[in-house]
């Protein structure tokens, strides 16, 4: 079951970001001191809580038989785009198709808010994970590499049809 984000959820979520995007650290040699700013190291309560109140933000988890083991966000930009963020599940609830419903989901959301566009951001060099948004519909836009990030990141985009 996908349902909105409730205030009390918010540190279920971080841990689900958090445990979800260490996968991808511990893949690509991330830590903390090589990229403070990766998602896995730079998420914190008050930082979701600030967008959940503050941003013009939709969030959403995924829960089976009770257990919160899914999450997304998309920020909602002026220009009938979004971005969509921390798509995460956690490692033990993979590959059973939460995360294919999680995207399906984000899509249907934006586009009953009048949004045309899903802007998406990924860690260029994880192959399996664009190949996996191509298959769901995003086409690859070009990369950009931050002095910040030890790693390239890349951009997709989802057009939504009308």
């Amino acid at each position: 079951m996908i349902r909105e984000v409730k205030k009390s959820d918010v540190p279920v979520c971080v841990d689900i970001i958090r445990k979800s995007f260490q996968t991808v650290a511990d893949e690509f040699g991330l830590t903390l001191e090589n990229a403070p700013r990766f998602t896995a190291f730079a998420m914190t309560e008050e930082r979701l809580y600030s967008q959940l109140e503050n941003e013009p933000r939709l969030m959403f988890v995924y829960e089976q038989d009770g257990v919160i083991c899914g999450y997304y966000s998309l920020l909602m930009l002026d220009n009938n785009e979004c971005e969509l963020n921390n798509l995460s599940v956690l490692p033990e609830f993979r590959h059973c198709g939460i995360g294919k419903e999680l995207l399906k989901h984000a899509y249907e959301s934006a586009k009953s808010r009048g949004r045309r566009l899903i802007n998406i951001g990924i860690v260029e060099e994880n192959r399996i994970l664009r190949k996996w948004y191509e298959q769901n519909g995003a086409v690859h836009t070009g990369t950009k590499k931050y002095d910040f990030f030890p790693f390239t990141c890349g951009y997709m985009v989802k057009e939504l049809q009308e």
